[in-house]
């Protein structure tokens, strides 16, 4: 078997070169590519290999770019240290994915899931719709429409309540509340977990296990004992929020994009 490894790290690519040659050590390895334009170019030189292990990462971009400039006949083992592509996209026809640190026993399985296509095929690569899969990876990317408002009762009334005017979010034993700017209370139905999925995670935080907090609402922080944070807010009767310890370094990476 012919085989080409695309991968934007040197080490990475030598590591699963090594791992694969103790698995089957006569098969051929070209020498690794590492961007979008060297694979494009290679495969337009080259005869195709048999099997493509292609990180989605590549030193200049996505590597779905390679299968709109080219015509990608080759199996297609996909790589990657992200988790946030829909992984059954990958599971169509001879495709598989492995997800970095790659583990040896899945490395196996992923081989032999392309000998048994190989084999079946009588050594002809069958024909997979990579046009596809660029479809539904581009769909699944789509930027998730955020809640922007909620409906909450005040007194006897339902009222509207923007996003964008809720300096944060508490729970107080097992009731979601949210708490605006001119620290207004309303009563939320959902839980905070539930609200972590629908808000934009560019707005709001989950500092801590009783707590999301907008972007907005922070006016200092300071460290505090253990590796905490404590957020004052702006909101009015400034309102102390904590970071857990294990919540502090996203936090800061969070604040300071």
């Amino acid at each position: 078997m012919n085989v080409l490894i695309v991968e934007d790290e040197r080490h990475n690519s030598r590591m699963l070169m090594d791992m694969v040659q103790n698995m089957r050590p006569a098969w051929h390895f070209y020498e690794p590519l590492e961007s979008v334009s060297d694979v494009v170019e290679w495969l337009g030189n080259n005869p195709q290999p048999d099997l493509i292990f292609m990180d989605i990462q590549l030193s200049d971009g996505i590597c779905f770019n390679i299968f709109e400039k080219t015509n990608v006949q080759s199996m297609v083992i996909f790589t990657t240290a992200y988790d946030e592509y829909a992984i059954q996209s990958f599971k169509v026809n001879s495709i598989d994915y492995l997800l970095k640190p790659i583990k040896e026993k899945e490395l196996q399985n992923a081989i032999e899931k392309f000998e048994q296509w190989h084999e079946k095929t009588n050594s002809q690569t069958p024909e997979n719709n990579y046009g596809e899969l660029v479809e539904l990876i581009k769909s699944a990317s789509t930027p998730t429409e955020y809640r922007k408002r909620f409906m909450v009762s005040k007194g006897k009334s339902l009222i509207k309540l923007d996003t964008e005017n809720i300096a944060y979010f508490t729970k107080e034993e097992q009731t979601c509340f949210a708490v605006t700017f001119n620290n207004e209370q309303y009563l939320i139905d959902f839980t905070l977990d539930k609200l972590e999925q629908t808000l934009n995670p560019e707005m709001f935080f989950r500092c801590n296990r009783g707590a999301i907090i907008n972007i907005e609402a922070i006016q200092r922080v300071e460290s505090a004992f253990g590796s905490k944070l404590h957020v004052h807010t702006n909101v009015q009767g400034n309102k102390i929020l904590k970071v857990s310890r294990l919540k502090a370094s996203s936090f800061k990476n969070w604040v300071d994009k």
